[in-house]
């Protein structure tokens, strides 16, 4: 058996097609559409000799596809992981995003960058050395969840029903860059009480909207306490996203003549494996206390976030000295003939995947890497052919590295 061959050898066209046949499909998160996906994943994965089947969860209202490629013994095993479930559609489509075109540079959808052209990667990586008669010692796991952008529940689904393997492949859209670091996710509210005064007595008062305005940059510039490196700081950002001031806790704008008593922020902060949510928590409190101060007779209010059924996404970290990660490596610089980024890298060190409930529930080491990313949840979301192709080929050689042929 050649590798270089068996890679060489894909059927581009059946793997394009296949990506369109999963972008067709509305599974749209928390819809019908997802269970009817996660059902046609399971039939194809029975189909190219699979031990494959729907796991319910949540009462049963939703569908986690998993399948496994059985080895004959003796080699590591390696998990694959996606989300089936998509994010709706937004104005601004110059295509239809359900009908899975290509084009001849681009395949174009709803849910093909995030993250269907990963999910239908590794299934055609797999396919193909099934057709090929490869025999592989380890095993392969295949995970179809839903519920990642519910805060992974799906993920979390099929860790609780034990499965598990030596190391997994997240394939979450990193245009091929290999991650080996990314941030956990807080969310919070801050409230801010000033004390209102008629604008010809605005001296005399607390100004609620000032005192917004003088914080909100320093929380946009913040990193937090007890990172373990500069890599780890890099991954700490501080964000205020919504804004709402006014009269009143019910904000109410009528009297613009008065000096604003009350403003809501709600923002989301990243932070690095080795840090805390508690201590995140602590730093924005300092800075609040210090604009009390800056503000005298402001008092102001620290909330974190939760959002019930939602888990938070914790971090993800791995030692570019893991097997999985020279594995992937390798692979890559085998299909492209050039090295392959790797690291803690921008925009996906910020982003929160499933990758960080399997390193945080299972310890597994794994790697973040996935075709899509930079045209991601924006209208016309589309992927590079070349890069979904590549993919494929950088999962097939990274499957033959860890499992092993028999």
């Amino acid at each position: 058996m050649n590798p270089q061959s068996l890679v060489a050898g894909i059927d581009e066209q059946a793997c394009l097609d296949f990506l369109s046949m999963m972008v067709r499909h509305k599974s749209h998160s928390e819809t019908e559409g997802e269970r009817v996906l996660a059902r046609r994943m399971t039939q194809e994965m029975k189909a190219i000799g699979l031990d494959a089947d729907l796991q319910p969860f949540n009462d049963g209202a939703r569908f986690n596809a998993i399948g496994r490629l059985k080895g004959t013994g003796g080699g590591k095993s390696l998990l694959f992981n996606g989300h089936l479930d998509t994010n709706p559609v937004t104005e601004g489509w110059t295509v239809d995003p359900y009908a899975g075109l290509v084009d001849d540079k681009f395949i174009y959808g709803i849910g093909v960058s995030n993250m269907k052209a990963g999910d239908a990667a590794y299934f055609c990586a797999v396919k193909t050395l099934i057709d090929a008669g490869v025999k592989l010692k380890g095993d392969v796991v295949l995970t179809y969840v839903v519920g990642e952008l519910q805060g992974g529940v799906g993920t979390l689904a099929a860790i609780r029903s034990g499965v598990t393997a030596d190391y997994f492949v997240n394939s979450e859209p990193s245009d091929l860059v290999a991650v080996t670091m990314h941030a956990a996710a807080l969310s919070y509210v801050v409230e801010l009480t000033g004390d209102t005064r008629h604008l010809s007595k605005r001296e005399e008062s607390v100004d609620a909207i000032a005192a917004a305005c003088d914080i909100i940059p320093r929380i946009n510039a913040m990193t937090f306490s007890g990172a373990r490196s500069e890599v780890h700081r890099s991954i700490n950002r501080g964000h205020v996203g919504v804004v709402h001031g006014a009269l009143g806790r019910g904000l109410e704008e009528w009297r613009p003549p008065q000096v604003a008593d009350f403003v809501r922020l709600k923002g989301s902060c990243r932070y690095a494996p080795g840090q805390t949510q508690e201590g995140v928590l602590a730093d924005l409190d300092a800075e609040l206390r210090q604009l009390e101060a800056r503000f005298p007779g402001l008092k102001a209010k620290l909330v974190p976030e939760m959002i019930e059924g939602r888990p938070l996404m914790p971090p993800f970290e791995v030692s570019p000295n893991s097997r999985i990660v020279k594995s992937i490596n390798a692979a890559y610089k085998a299909v492209r003939g050039e090295a392959q980024p790797t690291g803690a890298i921008t925009p996906t060190r910020f982003y929160g995947t499933d990758a960080g409930h399997l390193y945080h529930e299972l310890g597994m080491e794994g790697i973040v890497c996935g075709p899509g990313g930079r045209y991601n949840t924006m209208p016309d979301e589309r992927v590079d052919i070349i890069d979904y192709l590549d993919m494929i080929r950088v999962y097939m050689l990274t499957i033959l590295d860890i499992c092993e042929v028999a």
